[in-house]
Protein backbone atom coordinates (compact mmCIF):
# COMPACT_ATOMS: atom_id res chain seq x y z
CA UNK A 1 0.00 0.00 0.00
CA UNK A 2 1.12 3.56 -0.70
CA UNK A 3 1.18 6.33 1.89
CA UNK A 4 0.62 9.85 0.59
CA UNK A 5 1.48 12.86 2.71
CA UNK A 6 -0.62 15.77 1.50
CA UNK A 7 -3.49 18.04 2.32
CA UNK A 8 -5.39 21.16 1.35
CA UNK A 9 -3.60 23.82 -0.70
CA UNK A 10 -0.94 21.36 -1.85
CA UNK A 11 -0.19 19.56 -5.11
CA UNK A 12 -0.86 16.22 -3.45
CA UNK A 13 -4.33 16.30 -5.01
CA UNK A 14 -2.73 15.46 -8.37
CA UNK A 15 -0.93 12.43 -6.98
CA UNK A 16 -4.11 11.35 -5.21
CA UNK A 17 -5.95 11.61 -8.52
CA UNK A 18 -3.47 9.26 -10.23
CA UNK A 19 -3.74 6.79 -7.35
CA UNK A 20 -7.51 6.79 -7.67
CA UNK A 21 -7.46 6.56 -11.46
CA UNK A 22 -5.27 3.49 -11.13
CA UNK A 23 -7.41 1.95 -8.40
CA UNK A 24 -4.31 1.81 -6.20
CA UNK A 25 -4.57 1.28 -2.46
CA UNK A 26 -3.25 4.18 -0.44
CA UNK A 27 -3.50 5.98 2.86
CA UNK A 28 -3.65 9.78 2.95
CA UNK A 29 -1.85 11.41 5.86
CA UNK A 30 -2.81 15.06 6.14
CA UNK A 31 -0.16 17.72 6.56
CA UNK A 32 -1.50 21.13 7.60
CA UNK A 33 0.82 23.62 5.95
CA UNK A 34 -0.92 26.56 7.68
CA UNK A 35 0.20 25.08 11.00
CA UNK A 36 3.70 24.60 9.55
CA UNK A 37 3.48 20.83 9.95
CA UNK A 38 5.67 20.55 6.84
CA UNK A 39 8.43 22.24 8.88
CA UNK A 40 8.10 19.94 11.89
CA UNK A 41 10.98 17.62 12.69
CA UNK A 42 8.75 14.57 12.21
CA UNK A 43 7.99 15.54 8.63
CA UNK A 44 11.52 16.75 7.87
CA UNK A 45 12.72 13.28 8.80
CA UNK A 46 10.62 12.03 5.87
CA UNK A 47 11.41 14.84 3.43
CA UNK A 48 14.29 17.09 4.54
CA UNK A 49 13.24 19.67 1.93
CA UNK A 50 10.01 20.22 3.86
CA UNK A 51 7.85 19.99 0.76
CA UNK A 52 4.49 18.32 0.21
CA UNK A 53 3.53 15.87 -1.28
CA UNK A 54 5.59 12.86 -0.31
CA UNK A 55 4.76 9.35 -1.48
CA UNK A 56 5.92 6.32 0.48
CA UNK A 57 6.09 3.28 -1.78
CA UNK A 58 5.02 -0.22 -0.69
CA UNK A 59 8.74 -0.94 -0.28
CA UNK A 60 9.11 1.96 2.14
CA UNK A 61 10.96 4.40 -0.12
CA UNK A 62 10.08 8.09 0.22
CA UNK A 63 9.61 9.87 -3.11
CA UNK A 64 9.12 13.59 -3.82
CA UNK A 65 8.24 16.02 -6.63
CA UNK A 66 4.68 15.98 -7.90
CA UNK A 67 5.36 15.48 -11.61
CA UNK A 68 7.79 12.65 -10.88
CA UNK A 69 5.28 10.95 -8.58
CA UNK A 70 2.55 11.11 -11.20
CA UNK A 71 4.72 9.65 -13.95
CA UNK A 72 6.21 7.05 -11.58
CA UNK A 73 2.79 5.72 -10.62
CA UNK A 74 1.55 5.64 -14.20
CA UNK A 75 4.68 3.83 -15.39
CA UNK A 76 4.90 1.36 -12.53
CA UNK A 77 1.25 0.32 -12.80
CA UNK A 78 0.88 0.44 -16.57
CA UNK A 79 -1.61 3.31 -16.60
CA UNK A 80 -1.18 3.91 -20.31
CA UNK A 81 -4.34 6.00 -20.41
CA UNK A 82 -2.44 8.56 -18.34
CA UNK A 83 1.11 8.22 -19.68
CA UNK A 84 2.34 6.66 -22.92
CA UNK A 85 4.79 3.78 -22.31
CA UNK A 86 8.48 4.24 -23.00
CA UNK A 87 8.22 2.54 -26.41
CA UNK A 88 5.38 4.80 -27.58
CA UNK A 89 6.47 7.44 -30.15
CA UNK A 90 4.54 10.10 -28.20
CA UNK A 91 6.58 9.45 -25.04
CA UNK A 92 9.12 12.11 -25.96
CA UNK A 93 6.50 14.83 -26.40
CA UNK A 94 4.84 13.70 -23.18
CA UNK A 95 8.06 14.02 -21.17
CA UNK A 96 8.93 17.30 -22.86
CA UNK A 97 5.57 18.70 -21.77
CA UNK A 98 5.87 17.42 -18.21
CA UNK A 99 9.35 18.88 -17.78
CA UNK A 100 8.24 22.20 -19.29
CA UNK A 101 5.33 22.45 -16.87
CA UNK A 102 7.47 21.46 -13.89
CA UNK A 103 10.47 23.66 -14.61
CA UNK A 104 9.12 26.69 -16.47
CA UNK A 105 5.58 27.08 -15.15
CA UNK A 106 5.50 25.48 -11.71
CA UNK A 107 8.66 27.33 -10.67
CA UNK A 108 7.08 30.69 -11.45
CA UNK A 109 3.81 29.67 -9.80
CA UNK A 110 5.79 29.29 -6.58
CA UNK A 111 6.89 32.92 -6.92
CA UNK A 112 3.27 33.86 -7.61
CA UNK A 113 1.93 32.15 -4.48
CA UNK A 114 4.90 32.67 -2.17
CA UNK A 115 6.39 36.04 -3.19
CA UNK A 116 7.61 36.61 0.38
CA UNK A 117 10.03 33.71 -0.04
CA UNK A 118 11.75 35.54 -2.88
CA UNK A 119 11.79 39.03 -1.42
CA UNK A 120 13.94 40.84 1.12
CA UNK A 121 11.32 43.57 1.54
CA UNK A 122 7.60 43.00 2.01
CA UNK A 123 6.84 46.03 -0.16
CA UNK A 124 8.30 44.15 -3.14
CA UNK A 125 5.97 41.16 -2.82
CA UNK A 126 3.24 42.52 -5.09
CA UNK A 127 5.72 43.30 -7.87
CA UNK A 128 7.25 39.83 -7.61
CA UNK A 129 3.79 38.32 -7.86
CA UNK A 130 2.90 40.47 -10.87
CA UNK A 131 6.12 39.51 -12.64
CA UNK A 132 5.51 35.83 -11.94
CA UNK A 133 1.96 36.09 -13.31
CA UNK A 134 3.25 37.75 -16.48
CA UNK A 135 5.91 35.08 -16.97
CA UNK A 136 3.43 32.24 -16.47
CA UNK A 137 0.98 33.77 -18.92
CA UNK A 138 3.76 34.08 -21.49
CA UNK A 139 4.73 30.45 -21.04
CA UNK A 140 1.12 29.34 -21.19
CA UNK A 141 0.87 31.25 -24.47
CA UNK A 142 3.58 28.94 -25.82
CA UNK A 143 1.45 25.96 -24.81
CA UNK A 144 -1.60 27.61 -26.35
CA UNK A 145 0.17 27.93 -29.72
CA UNK A 146 1.19 24.29 -29.57
CA UNK A 147 -2.35 23.22 -28.77
CA UNK A 148 -3.69 25.34 -31.61
CA UNK A 149 -1.44 23.47 -34.02
CA UNK A 150 -1.84 19.96 -32.65
CA UNK A 151 -4.54 19.82 -29.95
CA UNK A 152 -6.96 19.58 -28.40
CA UNK A 153 -4.76 17.76 -25.84
CA UNK A 154 -1.02 18.11 -25.41
CA UNK A 155 -0.65 14.76 -27.20
CA UNK A 156 -3.16 15.60 -29.91
CA UNK A 157 -6.33 13.56 -29.66
CA UNK A 158 -5.02 11.62 -26.67
CA UNK A 159 -5.59 12.63 -23.05
CA UNK A 160 -2.70 12.21 -20.61
CA UNK A 161 -1.76 13.31 -17.13
CA UNK A 162 0.12 16.20 -18.75
CA UNK A 163 -3.27 17.74 -19.52
CA UNK A 164 -4.34 17.39 -15.89
CA UNK A 165 -1.06 18.92 -14.73
CA UNK A 166 -1.44 21.88 -17.10
CA UNK A 167 -5.08 22.40 -16.12
CA UNK A 168 -4.16 22.37 -12.45
CA UNK A 169 -1.88 25.37 -12.91
CA UNK A 170 -4.49 27.15 -15.01
CA UNK A 171 -6.90 26.77 -12.09
CA UNK A 172 -4.36 28.14 -9.62
CA UNK A 173 -3.42 31.14 -11.75
CA UNK A 174 -7.06 31.91 -12.49
CA UNK A 175 -9.29 29.98 -14.86
CA UNK A 176 -11.18 33.01 -16.13
CA UNK A 177 -8.07 35.07 -16.79
CA UNK A 178 -6.20 32.31 -18.62
CA UNK A 179 -9.12 30.87 -20.57
CA UNK A 180 -10.30 34.32 -21.54
CA UNK A 181 -7.07 35.09 -23.37
CA UNK A 182 -5.84 31.66 -24.52
CA UNK A 183 -8.61 29.86 -26.45
CA UNK A 184 -6.81 26.58 -27.10
CA UNK A 185 -5.93 26.23 -23.43
CA UNK A 186 -9.55 27.10 -22.63
CA UNK A 187 -10.70 24.25 -24.87
CA UNK A 188 -8.31 21.81 -23.21
CA UNK A 189 -9.31 22.99 -19.74
CA UNK A 190 -13.01 22.43 -20.39
CA UNK A 191 -12.32 18.98 -21.85
CA UNK A 192 -10.28 17.99 -18.80
CA UNK A 193 -12.77 19.50 -16.36
CA UNK A 194 -15.53 17.39 -17.94
CA UNK A 195 -13.73 14.18 -16.94
CA UNK A 196 -15.21 12.77 -13.69
CA UNK A 197 -12.23 12.38 -11.32
CA UNK A 198 -9.93 15.10 -12.53
CA UNK A 199 -12.91 17.39 -13.05
CA UNK A 200 -13.77 17.13 -9.36
CA UNK A 201 -10.11 17.78 -8.57
CA UNK A 202 -10.13 20.95 -10.67
CA UNK A 203 -13.35 22.21 -9.10
CA UNK A 204 -11.78 21.85 -5.67
CA UNK A 205 -8.58 23.50 -6.91
CA UNK A 206 -10.58 26.47 -8.17
CA UNK A 207 -12.12 26.87 -4.73
CA UNK A 208 -8.70 26.60 -3.09
CA UNK A 209 -7.24 29.17 -5.47
CA UNK A 210 -10.00 31.67 -4.68
CA UNK A 211 -9.61 31.13 -0.94
CA UNK A 212 -5.83 31.47 -1.13
CA UNK A 213 -6.07 34.67 -3.18
CA UNK A 214 -8.36 36.13 -0.52
CA UNK A 215 -5.91 35.17 2.23
CA UNK A 216 -3.02 36.77 0.35
CA UNK A 217 -4.93 40.05 0.12
CA UNK A 218 -5.43 40.10 3.87
CA UNK A 219 -1.89 38.87 4.60
CA UNK A 220 0.41 40.39 1.95
CA UNK A 221 3.45 39.55 4.06
CA UNK A 222 2.93 35.85 3.42
CA UNK A 223 0.29 33.23 4.17
CA UNK A 224 2.43 30.10 4.45
CA UNK A 225 5.98 29.98 5.79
Amino acid sequence: MYILYGGDFTRSVLVQWVLEEGGLEYELRTIDIFKAEHRASEFLAINPAGLVPVLITPEGQALYETAALMVYLADRHGLTGLAPPVTDPSRGLFLSTIFYLASDIQSEMKRFHYPHRFSLRSEDNARIQDMARSLVLGRLAVMNDRLTQGGPYTLGARFSLADAYLSYWVAWLGRDEVCGSLPSIARLYHLVRARPRIGACLEETERMAEAYASMMKSSPGGVIA
